[in-house]
């Protein structure tokens, strides 16, 4: 599977895997048998059980042509709908843990999910998906002409990315910060605190610590309040930089 490098929107770059052709293959039949299901349901409710072909039987061909599309309309906006709503997962993509995104690191728009619906024509419905598979197996980021156009790529949640990679820090949702001077810190600011407590923290060495506690203070003019292990308070940093910049 292709590596794809997505830019967070703290300036983070996280790497993630496309999507293989096997994972997209299979949503995209999980979805197209949800789809022939709601056909099956809407055609056996309308023309067997409430029998309209009966109660109206002058219509014409035209008119059963525009009561059928009309049911049927579900079906052909299922994708761009459910993406819109699910930011970049139909059903099938969520069952099979992909989805689409920006390769720019933007949360796909409406417009993304709209042009990758438009290309479906080319990419699938013209020869049963054949000229999708081929540009996805021959394009490095696993993208279809559809993505292309959009910019967007489908990728794998199933790989789980190291946080210790990056700034981001786990933060629980009754999380409550203690040092709101830390929005005075810049994203690589934080990059080269936390490589260099990981670094020290894994080697036991707390003379660099104690000069990281100090550095921290002195630029962005915090008081160390935690009580014993200095440590602590660099964790407290990191995790209370996240908190502001994640809900600024």
């Amino acid at each position: 599977m292709s590596e794809l490098s997505i830019t967070t929107t703290q300036n983070v770059k996280i790497n993630f895997k496309a999507a293989s052709p096997g994972e997209r293959i299979g949503s995209y039949f999980i979805d197209l048998i949800i789809k022939i299901a709601y056909c099956l349901v809407v055609y056996g409710i309308f023309f067997h059980w409430l029998n309209l072909e009966k109660k109206f039987p002058n219509l014409d061909e035209w008119s059963v042509m525009t009561i059928l599309l009309v049911f049927y309309f579900p079906v052909m906006i299922y994708s761009i709908t459910l993406e819109s709503v699910f930011e970049g997962q139909t059903i099938g993509k969520r069952l099979n843990k992909i989805k689409v995104v920006k390769i720019d690191g933007y949360q796909a728009g409406f417009g993304d999910y709209l042009m990758r619906w438009f290309f479906r024509l080319v990419d699938i419905t013209i020869l049963n998906g054949i000229i999708a598979l081929i540009a996805v197996v021959s394009n490095k980021k696993g993208q279809r002409l559809g993505d292309m156009v959009a910019g967007t790529a489908v990728i794998t949640l199933k790989n789980k990315i190291d946080i210790s990679h990056t700034i981001l820090e786990e933060i629980a949702e009754t999380y409550v910060p203690t040092y709101p001077l830390v929005i005075k810190l810049s994203d690589n600011d934080m990059r080269i605190i936390k490589e260099t407590f990981l670094r020290a923290e894994e080697k036991n060495d707390y003379e660099i610590i104690y000069k990281l506690v100090h550095k921290i203070e002195k630029v962005a003019g915090i008081k160390n309040q935690s009580i014993g292990d200095p440590a602590d308070f660099i964790r407290t940093v990191l995790k209370d930089y996240n908190f502001y910049t994640q809900n600024m």
